[in-house]
């Protein structure tokens, strides 16, 4: 794993996040990184696991292009004069194993609209999801596998 690599995207995605594009700003980002990287790595399992940069960089822009669909689709649901929603929590059978990763996916899907993780259980084999819609489980299983999942998968594997 190059965590200097993984360093410095973090660093960059500061500087972005931030809008403010100095060389302090940059250097500020870098340190932070630095510090957090060093908090988690025992997480991330030490230097022996492989970390693939540009994996990360396509878990961050579908978690970005997941965000964008989310937003629109719970905007719609709340406009409409009568909310036909089916809220429920479902169980989803997770493939992932480390603790970095089940965290890494459950924050995603925290972080998107209309979805909360709410529970893993004990065995770290299913991630518990309130959903604000679950008129379609199956498929909102089938959605975070082929997704989020599978990049974590793809970029820490």
């Amino acid at each position: 794993m190059n965590l200097y690599i993984v360093n410095l995207l973090m660093a960059v995605v500061w500087v972005a996040v931030t809008g403010s594009a100095s060389l302090h700003n940059l250097v500020l980002g870098f340190v932070l990184s630095m510090l957090a990287l060093r908090l988690i790595r025992e997480r991330l399992g030490g230097v022996r696991h492989a970390v693939r940069p540009l994996r990360i960089l396509a878990l961050a822009g579908l978690f970005f292009v997941e965000l964008a669909k989310s937003a629109w689709k719970v905007a719609l649901m709340v406009m409409k004069p009568r909310m036909e929603v089916q809220p429920g929590i479902f169980a989803y059978p997770l493939t992932l194993t480390r603790d970095f990763e089940i965290g890494l996916l459950a924050n995603l899907i925290t972080l998107t609209p209309g979805t909360l993780s709410v529970d893993v259980s004990d065995d770290r084999k299913t991630l518990y999801v309130h959903a604000l819609d679950c008129s379609d489980v199956e498929g909102a299983r089938r959605d975070i596998a082929a997704g989020f999942e599978r990049r974590i998968r793809e970029a820490f594997e």
